[in-house]
């Protein structure tokens, strides 16, 4: 553990497993509802990275998403399907990385139950569109960030801390293994 771990007067560290953890990944992604999805993560080229909408998340950790069948994400993950996505929820907590494996479907059922009207920006011919691809990953490994007893209570854990000269966070991480 780094120097500032080792001063915490309580746990702060919790990696959790199996269902624990895929309750864990929906609560924060649910929090997020986008998050940097990235691809090309590893080529030893910059990662393209680019903000997407969670259309569904499993408390087994899976993810959906509605991606268009000629984009550079669908073309990325045919040559690799592993990806990394990256949740912010709050200014200070709710972080999540989520390391996975994507695949790509055209199933008319699972986009018509992930499909919302303002999709149509995108997808113009609306559900039917042809373009419409389906890329759900499943999560391999993850992390997250947060703190335990919301944010009022670490903001005011961080001022008693500051003034005492104290480490008072109320944080917590781990790694997730679904």
């Amino acid at each position: 553990m780094d120097s500032i771990n080792r001063q915490q007067p309580e746990e702060n560290h919790k990696d959790l497993t199996g269902t624990e953890a895929g309750k864990k990944i929906k609560e924060l992604a649910a929090k997020a509802d986008t998050c940097y999805f990235c691809t090309k993560i590893t080529t030893g080229e910059p990662l393209r990275t680019r903000p997407m909408a969670i259309r569904k998340v499993d408390e087994s950790g899976s993810f959906w998403f509605l991606s268009a069948n000629d984009s550079r994400k669908n073309a990325d993950i045919a040559s690799d399907k592993r990806v990394q996505l990256l949740f912010q929820g709050s200014e200070n907590s709710d972080f999540l990385s989520i390391y996975g494996a994507a695949s790509i479907s055209t199933d008319k059922a699972l986009i018509k139950d992930l499909w919302n009207p303002l999709l149509k920006t995108w997808f113009t011919e609306g559900e039917d569109d042809p373009r419409i691809t389906v890329i759900r990953i499943d999560t391999q490994q993850g992390y997250y960030w947060d703190n335990k007893h919301g944010n009022t209570v670490a903001f005011a854990k961080m001022a008693i801390g500051a003034v005492l000269g104290k480490t008072l966070d109320d944080s917590i991480e781990g790694t997730l293994i679904v």
